[in-house]
């Protein structure tokens, strides 16, 4: 035993049980390749519409998180933070917009304003996980600091519809303003924040409870199916009437979802009284021009009043992105992912830090989140990632004919692998196809001897597999086999990886 062998002895006293942390996942690579492709696709969306890329650390000082800062006393409330040397809390980042506004105060004399930006990667939330739920995911913003205009919401909302098409995945964007909440809020007299955050998480229950639903907790209250009774809003019947007009305004006379013009024309009349509702109103009649001159349909992005999200955050127009497509688990149950983005107008972020209201409007996709619910979605979305070429390892003495064999396919810009492992020759096709290789190389003494190599196509064998029952003609025939002269194999490798 050398000296800084490990002692055999030390790993039987203590065994930690091989298990990630509750709300962290690993990703191999069919997940990873999802989320890659995702990204891709968004960055390069949100490069067409003129939005620089932006990479901030992965922590931040706990104090710049704005809405998320964790209490003095509990600084890993909502957040995973660490104390540095200097007695500073550090927190990982919660979301890519708190970095931003830190960015943006911290650099803005020398910005180009307003400030286009985009930025893509993980981020960390010390919350309590659950199915679909997880501590860490992926997100990928894009955000415009600096410009008041609800055209540049409205160009927010049509890249997002962007990134979506490019994606091929069907989603509606929902819109609407929190000034119209507000203006709500002030016609119906609704002074308590009690009242007013009952009346909102009233309204962000229609899609699951409908209006009978809503009404009731916009009343005296509502008991579930299980029994539980949730306390109301308190609203008199004029109130209760004035939201559901509110929140029905989304709805045609069939129903259905009406269009943007329309549903702007029934909000007008229930908002006449609210100055605050009538500027939200000119903002979206903004934004509705605008998308149609950006090309974003009325199937692709509607106004939605019952959208409720981010009220101690956003101020002004906010969006939600639904995922259209339909999605089973395991078991062949339907999934409903609803939300995989979102985003909104945020005037006070920056603020924070400079003490002068900087508007700023942005939206993130929730790629981890879409990449879930493209591993639920139909048949084939999720496709296996192909591995490389294997070179077959016949013998310790030849390895440095693999080695060479494998650097000439590797310039020709084929992925290849010399397989490393102990087993034989049965074990190492089983590892092959278990990486959904394309071919294997053999380069035994009979190939070496005659400078000839021997090239087997899996894919041609997969193919060929489902289609013949006898297994002994299956061996005989050695399907998509060929030994050829070394000097044409790249050329054969070529043309069974990109068939």
């Amino acid at each position: 035993m050398t000296e800084n062998a490990p002692n055999p002895a030390e790993f039987t006293e203590f065994r930690p049980e091989a298990r990630a942390p509750r709300g962290f996942a690993d990703k191999r690579a069919a997940q990873i390749a999802v989320e890659r492709r995702l990204i891709a696709r968004v960055s390069e969306v949100y490069e067409s519409f003129g939005f620089e890329a932006l990479q901030t650390s992965a922590f931040e000082y706990a104090d710049a998180l704005g809405k998320f800062l964790p209490d003095a006393d509990r600084p890993n409330v909502g957040v995973f933070a660490l104390q540095d040397d200097d007695d500073q809390w550090m927190a990982l980042r919660y979301d890519h917009t708190a970095p931003l506004a830190r960015f943006a105060a911290q650099n803005w004399d020398s910005l180009p304003k307003p400030f286009r930006r985009y930025a893509f990667g993980p981020v960390w939330r010390n919350e309590k996980p659950g199915p679909g739920r997880l501590r860490e995911f992926m997100q990928c913003d894009a955000d415009t600091v600096g410009t008041d205009r609800p055209e540049a919401d409205a160009e927010i909302i049509a890249l997002a519809v962007a990134g979506f098409r490019a994606n091929n995945l069907p989603t509606v964007l929902k819109i609407n303003n929190r000034k119209l909440l507000n203006g709500l809020l002030s016609a119906l007299g609704a002074d308590s924040p009690a009242q007013q955050m009952g009346v909102l998480r009233a309204i962000d229950k229609l899609d699951r409870l409908g209006l009978e639903g809503v009404e009731l907790l916009l009343g005296g209250g509502r008991k579930d199916e299980s029994g539980d009774f949730t306390k109301g809003a308190g609203l008199s019947d004029k109130a209760i009437a004035a939201v559901l007009g509110f929140v029905a305004a989304g709805r045609d006379s069939a129903g259905g979802q009406a269009e943007r013009g329309a549903v702007l024309e029934k909000l007008a009349a229930v908002l006449a009284d609210s100055p605050e509702g009538q500027a939200g109103l000119e903002d979206l009649s903004r934004i509705s021009m605008a998308l149609a001159g950006l090309g974003v349909s009325e199937a692709e992005a509607i106004f939605d009043p019952s959208i409720v999200r981010g009220l101690e955050y956003y101020t002004g127009p906010v969006f939600e992105a639904e995922l259209l497509m339909e999605t089973r688990d395991e078991k062949g149950n339907l999934v409903r992912f609803g939300s995989v983005g979102g985003g909104g107008r945020y005037d006070d972020l920056v603020a924070r830090f400079t003490g002068e209201r900087v508007p700023a409007t942005g939206f993130s996709f929730g790629v981890s989140r879409l990449a879930a619910a493209l591993a639920l979605a139909e048949e084939g979305a999720i496709q296996p990632v192909r591995g490389p070429i294997v070179i077959i390892a016949f013998s310790e003495s030849d390895m440095g004919e693999y080695f060479r064999l494998a650097a000439d396919i590797r310039a020709a810009g084929l992925a290849v692998e010399v397989y490393l492992g102990r087993s034989g020759m049965k074990a190492q096709m089983k590892y092959a196809d278990r990486r959904l290789s394309p071919a294997v190389v053999m380069l035994g003494g009979d190939e070496l001897a005659n400078n000839t190599v021997t090239i087997k196509d899996l894919d041609q064998g997969r193919l060929l597999a489902t289609q013949i029952t006898d297994n002994k003609e299956w061996r005989e025939a050695r399907p998509g086999q060929v030994t050829l002269p070394r000097a044409e194999a790249i050329k054969h490798l070529k043309s069974i990886v990109n068939a």
